[in-house]
């Protein structure tokens, strides 16, 4: 599911509000409750990158984050938070195998280009004391 998302409050959104787009029906979802809750000061959808270097090729890439998101806290100041939307099986290594299938090594694949950019954006959100999360489907509530 791909589309664009027309925001109920294009004022809170950093960046160009019509040109917002969604690469999931997951992140359509987490775009429509940053973009009407309450806490929410500020958001963006991949409005910046974090260059990254590629286990694949030893190269410098970009990143563009899924979300940023500027929110009040419980104490009454801001936190911002940049944040990643990805499927469980892909947030942690594939298991071991004795003979390496196709979707194996697809897997090994993209474990090393998200472990390598993750560690990118941990390190780019720790200098400027931001939070990094990744979310899945058992964060956002949805059933498989």
């Amino acid at each position: 599911m791909k589309g664009k998302y027309k925001p109920k409050n294009p004022a809170k959104y950093k960046g160009d509000p019509t040109t917002i787009v969604y690469r999931s029906s997951w992140e359509l979802k987490f775009m429509s409750y940053i973009d009407t809750h309450s806490d929410v000061v500020e958001w963006g959808s991949e409005e910046f990158a974090i260059p990254y270097r590629s286990p694949i090729d030893n190269r410098i890439h970009r990143y563009f984050p899924d979300f940023f998101v500027k929110k009040k806290t419980m104490q009454g100041t801001t936190e911002s938070v940049v944040v990643e939307i990805k499927p469980s099986k892909e947030t942690k290594p594939p298991a071991v195998q004795n003979k390496p299938t196709k979707q194996y090594l697809r897997e090994v694949y993209t474990w090393g280009i998200n472990s390598a950019k993750w560690k990118a954006a941990e390190e780019y959100c720790k200098d400027r004391k931001w939070k990094f999360i990744i979310m899945t489907e058992f964060d956002l509530g949805i059933k498989l």
